[in-house]
Parts: C-alpha cells; structure tokens; sequence
C-alpha cells in the first residue's frame, strides 16, 4: 500500500533539445516519452525478463561479447556523439568507448561463474547459496561519462539474468538511444535493455512501478536523496555512487615527476567532472616542490575545442557550470585565499561561446571556504598543507564524503598503511583513482553505498538464496 504508484500526466515538455558546451550551438532535439508510453517500455523490458533469466550463459556470453564488438566497430560514431553532447576530449570519448567494451567481455567471461552454486558446510545434508536475478532494474545515470556509467551497471546486470531500463542524464540522450542501439545491433531479445527519454520527475512513477524491482543511480547527493527515499518507501534495493571530495596525499618521498603527473591527469582529465577526481591536495611537510611544479604544470595546459586531439582541457559540459566555479573561487578569493593559476571563465573569440573555465589551483585554503567542504565539479584544485602524516590523514578524513583518495610515496608500505586510515571506499597508492571491471567500485559517507563492478557488483542485483537439505 505504501508504494501505490503515482499517477502523472503526459510530460509538458515533447521534446529535448541537446547543447554542444563547446560552442553553444544545438546538436540535436529528441522527443521524449510520455508518462503512459514510459510505463509501456517497463511492461515490455518485464515481459522479456521473464524469458532473458532462462536464456543460457553460453547465449548471454555470445550477446555480450557481440555488444563488445559493437562498441568497437563504432567507436568513432559514439565518441563524437559524446563530444559533441558534453565536451570530453574526443581521445578520452574513444577511450570510454573501448572501456566499455573491456567490461563486457570481463562478464561475458565471468559472469557464470560468478552466478554458480557455492557449498556451504552446515548442519544439513546439503546446504549452498543460490544467485537468481531480480527481475528488471532501473538505472538513472549521470552525464559525465554517459557510456561507461551505464556499461558498468549494464554488463553485469544483464549477465545476470536482469534487464535493463535507462533513464540518462538530460544533456546526453543521443548517448542514451546509442546504448540501446548497441544491444539491439548485438542481436539482444527486444526489450531486454531499454531507453526512456524522460525528464526527472517521471522517475518515481518508474521505481513505484511493480516489475522495477531495484534502481541505481549515479548522481549527485540529492538526486541520490530523492530516488533512495523513493525506492525505500516501495522497499526496493538501490545503490548509490555519489559525490566525491578524493584527497591526493602527497609525503614527503613522493617522487616528484611520477606525482606530479598524476595530480594533473587526477585533478583536470574530464574538465575536472569525475566523482572520483583529485580534488584536495594534501601536501605534508614544508616543501613547496610540489606545488610549485603542479602549478606550472596545469598553467601550461592548452585549452579548447575537445575534437582537437591536441587541447588537453575542453569546457564544462553546461554553462550554467562555470557559474558554480566562479562562484567557489571568488568565495575562496574573499576568504583569503590566492590563486597560483587560472581562477576566471575563459574570455576571447575561441571561447566567447563555449562554457570554459580556466584549469585553476588555489593556496591558502581555510575551512570556513565552500571549496573546502564542497565537491568542485570542474577544474578546480586546493592544495592543504599537513605537518604530518597524521595531520594529512586527519584532513583527509574531515570530509563527509568518502569514494575514493590516493597516497604518493616511494614507500610503498606506508602508502598502505596511509591507505587503510582513510575513509573511502577505494584508496589507490602512486596512481590515481580509476575503475576497473575486475575490482569492487563505490563509496561510504555521503558517497552513497553499495559496490559496483566485480563480483561484488553483479550480485548487487541478485537473490542471494539459501537452499538447505536435511
């Protein structure tokens, strides 16, 4: 009774129309479903679950591996629809794509023995934990890396046994409808993985509805908010991967050249607008080495159109986004904070239409700055300074965030030790932060909960069944 589904009128909008961030001129319009013929599209994805969940491994592998090779066949295509959407690097765009194809096939080989039967000593004759697929899963996924994002939930759920509902970020439904493509070029049933191009508010009727039987988001904190409450008044699973604030701590051992290349990509890769970016630079003890060569490094950077294989920073993906760094830095600035590069939108002819935002760090900073305790979406980094390795570890820490954060030592050992006091959900030592099919991704704190990827990932969505024998 609590979880009566909502009933709304068809969407007021018909239509979505995409930006190109990069020069502000319209990419494409696409017309959006309505409440009705989104329900549809779940009745349908429900109907072809309940024959998906018998379809063989072996079949689900061959279709998997097909959608692999899809991915691949295409890369160019989809990379410059994710370009042109929301301004990544057109390289990085490929990249994506060929990530995604590397996560298919870890499932297509995985996943069965991920699903099999697992022994169980106990009292009975015989006693083993089963793994049955829930049923259908909605997905609400972010714009900032549009195909992995989804890749990464699709690839195990539908392994699984699970099928697939899709509502994407606003700005990137081309995206959106090329996923959906890929399965079905792959030679996917219909409907086992599908799109709806809906605005927010239709996303609590499609969690409310009865065959939705788990949802995950990828998003911000009230977003996040907003369909857990949603899924927990209808007491359905969800997992949530969350902001992030990833502290990059820097001892004193570090090697210098090996850091400071990683704080660079860490920091501005994606414009900055990666949950588990390097966003506070911790750096312990008195030297200023580092500082002062990460700063010449970013003030280096060449900035501009991301279909120019040779600029390292494009724009944000919305306008509106550099507003929001404005408004952080000229906080930070009035507080006493100072700028060692960038700090102000991009001005000129090249930029005049684009959202760009100067790749910037800042000094000085003191807790009472928004920057300190916000996530800074864009490319905006601080630097903190630790007395100490406990000190490093206390700031670290004094965050109510926790996905991710990385140590640079030539110490390894300690680089562990460090790593294990902090918390987050994934702690990298001399490399930044990143996933990888192979490893359990997710967060605690206000970073959400639950894992994606590995093993840990593909049973999110499963029925952990015992079956006990006397």
């Amino acid at each position: 009774k609590s979880c009566k589904q909502t009933k709304f009128m068809s969407q007021v909008a018909p239509s979505l129309t995409t930006t190109n961030p990069a020069t502000g001129e319209v990419v494409n319009t696409y017309t959006t479903h309505t409440a009705e013929e989104a329900q549809k599209i779940v009745d349908d994805v429900a109907a072809a679950q309940l024959e998906w969940k018998h379809v063989p491994f072996a079949e689900r592998k061959r279709l998997m591996l097909n959608a692999a090779n899809v991915l691949r066949q295409h890369k160019t295509e989809y990379g410059v629809i994710m370009t042109e959407e929301m301004g990544k690097l057109i390289a990085s765009s490929e990249a994506e794509i060929e990530k995604c194809a590397i996560c298919c096939e870890h499932y297509a080989e995985k996943a069965e023995s991920m699903m099999a039967d697992e022994i169980v000593e106990s009292s009975a004759t015989k006693s083993f934990v089963a793994y049955e697929p829930l049923g259908v899963v909605l997905a609400v996924m972010p714009w900032n890396f549009p195909f992995w994002q989804v890749f990464r939930f699709a690839a195990p759920a539908l392994m699984a046994g699970n099928c697939g509902v899709l509502k994407h970020a606003s700005n990137v439904p081309g995206c959106a409808l090329a996923i959906e493509a890929v399965f079905k070029e792959a030679g996917f049933p219909p409907n086992v993985f599908r799109t709806l191009v809906i605005g927010s508010r239709l996303v609590e009727p499609i969690i409310q509805h009865p065959a939705v039987k788990a949802v995950t988001l990828t998003g911000s904190e009230p977003a996040g908010i907003a369909v857990a409450s949603a899924a927990a008044k209808c007491i359905k699973k969800s997992v949530l991967e969350l902001g992030g604030s990833d502290p990059f701590v820097v001892l004193p051992d570090a090697d210098l050249e090996i850091t400071v290349a990683g704080a660079v990509v860490g920091r501005f890769q994606n414009c900055g607008q990666t949950c588990i970016a390097a966003k506070r630079f911790i750096v312990v003890g008195t030297s200023d080495d580092f500082v002062s060569q990460f700063s010449e490094k970013v003030s280096q950077m060449k900035i501009g159109d991301p279909k120019d294989r040779t600029v390292q920073l494009g724009p944000l993906a919305m306008a509106e986004y550099v507003k929001d760094m404005e408004d952080l830095v000229n906080d930070a600035v009035s507080k006493g904070a100072r700028v060692l590069c960038g700090g102000k939108k991009l001005e000129g002819e090249a930029y005049k239409s684009g959202a760009f935002f100067e790749p910037t760090l800042l000094d000085n900073i003191t807790p009472d700055m928004k920057i300190y305790s916000e996530e800074a979406f864009g490319p905006v980094g601080i630097i903190l300074r630790a007395k100490d390795e406990e000190e490093a570890v206390k700031i670290a820490n004094d965050t109510r965030f926790g996905l991710g954060a990385s140590v640079w030592t030539k110490d390894t050992e300690k680089g562990v030790s460090v790593s294990r006091k902090i918390e987050a959900g994934c702690c990298f030592v001399n490399s930044i932060v990143m996933s990888d099919p192979r490893l359990p991704f997710g967060g605690v704190k206000a970073s959400g909960f639950g894992r994606e990827l590995s093993v840990n990932g593909l049973r999110e969505f499963v029925n952990i069944k015992t079956i006990f024998v006397k």
